[in-house]
Formats: C-alpha cells, structure tokens, sequence
C-alpha cells in the first residue's frame, strides 16, 4: 500500500539509487545529541528544511528528524516529478499543433514513455541534492534519520536517542487519502506517491478526482498517449476556482480527448479479465469506465500519527492536523507547526511561508502572524489556472461589494501571435475603492504573472499601480495584467465629468 515503506522508491534505477543516497543514505550515522537544542525540527519537507536551515543559518543549534526521504512530498512526489512529466506532455503537445504554426513535422508524435519517466528520475535525482542530508550537515544542522515521537514537552525520541529542545517545530506534511470505495483496494490504485514509479504507461487511465493533481495528471497522461477519463464528484473542476476558469478547462480537456463526468459517484471497483472496471453513477445512472490503471486525488489528511503529540500536550485533529494561533503555536506554547500538517492549503510556497514565520516567532519575538499572508497558488494544466485572494463570490460571501476588470487574452497582441489566445484576467477590487481583493488568471504561463498581483497586494497597493505606473515591455502576454487594471480609470470617466473635459478641451484649442 502507498506509504508503508516511504523510502522504497521503484523502479530503483541509478536515477532512483542517487535520489536515495542523498535523501535517505543507508549508511548514514546519526550524531550524538547535543545537551540541549534551540529548535528541533520534526519533518524533512519544505517546512522542516526553510525552518531548519533558517535556524541554522541565524546560529541556533539545530535538529532535524526524517523518517523517510528528505525533500518531503514536493522533491519526491509532488512538484518536481509532476512538473518533469507536465513538462514533456506539454512538448508533446507542442509538436503535435506544430502544423498550426506553418512546421510540419512528417508523421504523429511518437512518445517513449519509458524515456519520459526515466528523464523525470534524472531530473529529481540531480534537485535531490539540494535538500540531502550530507547538505543540512555541512550548513551545520545535526541530522537524524528516524521516527520521532515526543516524550514529554520538552524532548523527543529518536532511534533510542533523546533529544532535548528549547523550541520544536512540527512539519510533518500530510499523505494522500482515498475514499472507502467498496473494491478499491483489492483492485489497486495510484496515488500522487506511487504514480511516478511507473515505467508502462497505461492505455486507460481513470482519475478518481478533479482536483489540482488529478487534473495536471489526467492532461500529462492524456498528452503521453493514454486514454483518460476523470470522474469528479463535484459540479465543477477545481471547486476552490472561478467558474469560468474551470468551465474554459472543462473545454480544452472536451478538445483533446479527456473524457469529464461531473456530479459523479464512484460506488464500487471490480476486476474482470484483468481489468479494473470503475463504476459510478451519474444523475441516477449507472455507467462503468475501464481501466488500465486508477489515480485517486481525492484529498491529503495530515501526518499526526506516531508522534505521541499527546505527551508533548499539543493538540490535533486527524483530518485538520495540529491545532495552531495566528503565531504558529500549538497549544504546548514552545511547540510550534508549519506546512502540511497545519494548513488546509497544502502548497510548497506556503510551507516556506509558515516556516519562516516560525523561525522568527519560535527564536526571536513572537510578532509575526500568518495574516499577514497574502498566498497565491496556481494549477499547472494546460492553460493554467492561478489565484490569489478572494474570488467574487468569497467576497460578496463576506458582504464586500466588487467591480471585477477583466481582459480575454484573445485581445491581447502577444497572445494572439504565440498562439496561446485561450485564457482571461480577472482582477477583483472593493467597489468604489483601490484595493484589490483578489484575482484569477488563465493562461499558458498564469503561475509566472500572477505573482505580480500577489506583489501590488502583499504591498498594500491597489489598482492604481498597475495601471498608472508599472510599465510592461511589449509585447508581453503580462500586458494583459496593464490593460485589466487601466479599466479602473475608465470607470472613474462618468458622462458628467467627460462632459465638463469635453467643453474644457473645447476652450484650450
């Protein structure tokens, strides 16, 4: 089952063999423990790294503790291997619409899916290097490899070694979850931990899951050549976005072949012949899917269990994880959390975020608070999807009045040329005012101009600034952002005041 050995990663090639050596090497010796820790770090993701290096690097004395591979969730499963996979079905795709562009290429696309996995390994084995544990201990962290679980609030439990801290810092990360799909498990299905140790890609891929990961994923495997149907429960793709960023996704995955069934229920899996056949239902009826392989992305639950968070008086939830203030704290006040375990957000970015806010918080003053986050995030499909703040309908949810500016790429020259016309900006700001409430993106390369807007709100700008004093080099599809946000002015000309400009140009001539 996903998980039950964490640092047992297939096919096992040379690739995989260095990705091991630096994140979990056999022949690693854990140090004696010092008489006593500033901070101890539980976990070796995002979160326990920026926080232990952070630690480390202001001259704390610093432990970190990791029972499987160093790099968590995002090197090893997550971000970097999703990405290299992304990456060469959006290459696919490429040259398969090479002929939109005047390039024939003489004959369909042929993919070696092999080749593919085997490139993502390489790629993931040589990024591996910088999360190692031979690096936290040159960078002066003492690094132990082991379950930890707490004995009291004031030390943790290590391979029979103890180590005693001032302040800790849960960043365990969360693991993926499945339903309780009658014949699930005895059929066999993927999850975002096992999906990359395939070396076969399969002819029919079902996606149980609409989600961020099942969408990516179904768009790769549908790009490298499976057949792919994503059955979601909900009425929409990503529930959290837009209706009309998923409606526009919904479109493109019709386009190219993904099958979609919305407002479905998987109600059980059977095997026949070999096959895995899902069945679900939809509006009442009962339809069956076949498939080679199953990829669930149905929700992460947090890692809580075997910590003996209870002895430490630190209190959590199995599904919500560790119970934290807006400084971090658990409610053992020298224990903080960061990252996956503590946040429904599960992204990389805000991993790095909360740690950082606890570096300062558990070594320095506790002054900094995670409202003070403004947090993006962005869905790497194909166009992608990114957000950051409250859509229209989070705001009008809390009583705030909006005016939304927004531009189709369709109408945005660089679009136009690239090919790449399938997408808008919205941008949400409070009515009668500056202030930019939030904003979504779809387009090729969402992820990279959304972080302007995350800029102009984590600054406490507004619209404004944007319009009036950010100067984009044309052409750039982030022109789109200067003509969204130039519509505010627009809107400030009422008929009464251009009339008054008309008759006062009238009398400069």
């Amino acid at each position: 089952m996903p998980g039950s050995n964490p640092y047992h990663v297939i096919p096992g090639d040379a690739f995989d063999g260095a990705l091991v050596a630096n994140t979990h090497p056999s022949s690693w010796e854990n140090p004696e423990p010092a008489a006593s820790y500033n901070l101890v770090v539980l976990g070796a993701g995002t979160a326990g790294l920026v926080a232990a290096a952070g630690g480390a690097a202001l001259g704390a004395r610093v432990a970190l503790v990791e029972r499987g591979l160093m790099g968590g969730d995002c090197l090893n499963y997550g971000c970097v291997p999703s990405k290299a996979v992304i990456r060469s079905s959006r290459a696919a795709a490429e040259i398969r619409d090479a002929a939109d562009h005047g390039i024939r290429t003489g004959g369909p696309v042929e993919i070696d899916f092999a080749k593919v996995m085997e490139r993502m390994r390489r790629l993931r084995a040589e990024i591996s290097g910088h999360d190692s544990a031979a690096r936290f201990k040159d960078l002066g962290v003492d690094v132990f490899l082991g379950q930890a679980r707490f004995l009291d609030g004031r030390r943790v439990e290590v391979g029979g070694q103890v180590l005693k801290f001032a302040k800790a810092v849960i960043a365990t990360g969360a693991r993926p979850v499945h339903p309780p799909i009658p014949g699930l498990a005895e059929a066999g299905f993927l999850t975002n931990e096992t999906v990359f140790m395939l070396t076969r890609r399969p002819e029919a891929l079902v996606v149980i899951g609409g989600g961020p990961i099942g969408c990516e994923l179904a768009q790769a495997f549908s790009r490298l050549g499976s057949k792919v149907m994503i059955i979601q429960q909900d009425a929409q793709f990503l529930p959290r976005e837009d209706r009309e960023a998923a409606d526009l996704l919904g479109c493109v995955f019709a386009k190219e072949g993904i099958g979609c069934k919305l407002n479905a229920r998987v109600t059980k899996v059977t095997v026949e012949n070999g096959k895995k056949l899902v069945h679900f239902t939809v509006e009442d009826r009962e339809e069956i899917c076949e498939a080679d392989d199953i990829l669930v992305g149905a929700g992460r639950a947090p890692n809580v269990e075997g910590l003996d968070l209870e002895s430490a008086g630190v209190a959590f939830d199995k599904r919500a994880g560790v119970k934290v203030n807006d400084h971090l704290q658990t409610t053992n006040p020298r224990i903080y959390a960061a990252g996956d375990v503590a946040f429904p957000y599960k992204f990389t970015h805000m991993a790095e975020a909360t740690a950082r806010i606890v570096v300062q918080n558990a070594l320095f003053l506790k002054s900094k608070t995670t409202r003070s986050l403004t947090i993006p995030w962005c869905t790497y499909t194909d166009p992608e999807i990114a957000h950051v703040g409250m859509s229209e309908k989070d705001a009008r949810a809390k009583g705030i009045e909006v005016t939304t500016f927004s531009r189709p790429f369709q109408e945005i020259d660089r679009a136009v040329v690239d090919g790449e016309e399938n997408g808008f900006i919205k941008i949400h700001v409070q009515m009668g005012k500056d202030r930019i409430l939030g904003a979504t993106i779809v387009a090729r390369h969402a992820g990279e101009m959304i972080s302007e807007i995350t800029a102009v709100m984590a600054a406490r700008k507004g619209v404004k600034l944007l319009a009036a004093s950010v100067i984009h080099p044309y052409p750039t599809q982030a022109d789109a952002l200067k003509q969204a946000s130039s519509q505010y002015y627009a809107g400030l000309l009422k008929p009464f005041l251009r009339k008054i400009l008309r008759k006062w140009f009238a009398w400069r001539r």
